[in-house]
């Protein structure tokens, strides 16, 4: 199973940014996919999660309103579509498959390696 995260980057306070997730290895279709971000000394968190149909999300409150998770089953990917960002957002951000939309990292069983992304303010 591989999990490739893009899209990382450097933005200003206020900018965008859309990660991407390519699975493969995995029936995509069958597993729930999710989005954490750890920041330097913090622990890993959750940010956003996506049900198999994608016709259930689950948003951390620092995401509500403002992130946006999508996925494509026939492409294998999902999608984190970052808007007003701030600088509490910098982190470095991981995609995870797991059977159910859950909050806790201990329920993801495949990762990816994670893409930074910074935000000036």
């Amino acid at each position: 199973v591989q999990l490739v995260e893009s899209g990382g980057g450097l933005v200003q306070a206020g900018g965008s940014l859309r990660l991407s997730c390519a699975a493969s290895g995995l029936t995509f279709g069958t597993y729930a996919m999710a989005w954490f971000r750890q920041a330097p000394g913090k622990e890993r968190e959750f940010v956003a999660a996506i049900s198999r149909g994608s016709g259930s999300t689950r948003y951390a409150d620092s995401a509500e309103g403002r992130f946006t998770i999508s996925r494509d089953n026939a492409k294998n990917t999902v999608y984190l579509q970052m808007n007003s960002l701030k600088p509490e957002d910098t982190a470095v951000y991981y995609c995870a498959a797991g059977f159910l939309t859950m909050t806790s990292a201990d329920s993801y069983g495949y990762w990816g390696q994670g893409t930074q992304v910074t935000v000036s303010s």
